[in-house]
């Protein structure tokens, strides 16, 4: 098996860290030897990856430090906008920026803390969430979910996205995450890719 190398464009600081843990989880549930190599992410505001000729100049900066065959994750919180509509025409954007390389582009319905209350259960009790903790009706509706979490806290804790998110991440069900539909497909476009990449001769 030769050296599978991510690259990756986020918007925020939590998901520099996040993004790579779930990468490798996703990895390691397709076999355990299986450990890809994520490039530092390359932080870009999605308002920014919205303008003309941006998203290109990032694809291509980060495609580069591939050294070879790879993928190229995309992740935006859509807040919102609809991921159906906005994630094609940015899919064929990056596409057209990088042909040699597999691009997917995730789009987390609200935020990416989202999947984190789709998979409340498996929460309770850490990162002094509350042992009570039960997931929303309809996680991906909630406006703020980072807000939703700090209420779940003790008095005078709130969320932190720097430390949190990446500790979440490591920790959450992402079995229990698929209900909110936006992570059911980032969860399978990240497996989509890993395979691709790991049965390349």
């Amino acid at each position: 098996m030769q050296k599978v190398n991510i690259a990756a464009i986020v918007e925020g600081h939590g998901e520099c860290a996040a993004l790579p843990e779930l990468v490798r989880r996703v990895a390691h549930e397709i076999d355990p030897g299986f450990v890809p190599t994520v490039l530092s992410p390359m932080r870009v505001p999605a308002a920014k990856l919205m303008k003309e000729g941006e998203l290109e100049r990032a694809v291509d900066f980060v495609g580069r430090k591939l050294g070879g065959p790879g993928g190229i994750i995309i992740l935006v919180d859509c807040d919102d906008g609809c991921p159906a509509k906005e994630g094609p025409k940015l899919l064929k954007r990056a596409m057209t920026a990088r042909k040699d390389v597999l691009v997917s582009v995730i789009f987390a319905k609200k935020e990416f803390e989202s999947w984190f209350l789709a998979s409340a259960n498996s929460l309770r009790g850490k990162r002094d969430l509350s042992t009570e903790l039960s997931p929303p009706a309809d996680p991906e509706s909630i406006r703020d979910a980072k807000k939703w979490l700090s209420m779940h806290m003790p008095h005078g804790r709130s969320y932190s996205e720097t430390a949190d998110q990446p500790a979440l991440t490591c920790l959450f069900d992402m079995q229990a995450a698929r209900r909110a539909d936006s992570f059911d497909k980032c969860y399978r476009e990240i497996r989509k890719m890993l395979e691709r990449l790991r049965n390349l001769p």
